[in-house]
C-alpha cells in the first residue's frame, strides 16, 4: 500500500467516524487516533470543523425540540451517502 493509499483510508475511517468522535462515543483509542489525524491532516479538520458548527447550529436552533429517531436515522444516512458520493 502506498502512503497515499494509506491516507485515504485513514481519511475514510475519520470522516466516518466523526460524529462519533463530535459525540464522545468512541473508546479513549480510537478518539486517539482521531485526534492525532485530524493534527496531521488538514483537508479532515476542515471537515471536521464544518460538522462540529453544522452540530453546534442545530443544537442552538433545536434546543427545546428532540427529533424523533426515524428522522435522525434518514439524515444520518443521507449524510453518509452524500459523503461517499463526494469521495468517490
Amino acid at each position: 500500500m502506498t502512503s497515499s493509499e494509506h491516507d485515504e483510508v485513514d481519511c475514510s475511517r475519520a470522516l466516518l467516524q466523526v460524529y462519533q468522535y463530535l459525540d464522545g462515543e468512541m473508546g479513549p483509542d480510537d478518539c486517539a487516533r482521531i485526534r492525532e489525524h485530524l493534527a496531521q491532516c488538514g483537508q479532515c479538520l476542515k471537515e471536521y470543523d464544518v460538522d462540529q458548527m453544522l452540530k453546534m447550529l442545530v443544537r442552538r436552533s433545536c434546543a427545546c425540540e428532540s427529533a424523533p429517531m426515524q428522522l435522525r436515522m434518514q439524515i444520518m444516512a443521507r449524510i453518509t451517502t452524500i459523503t461517499v458520493e463526494l469521495q468517490g
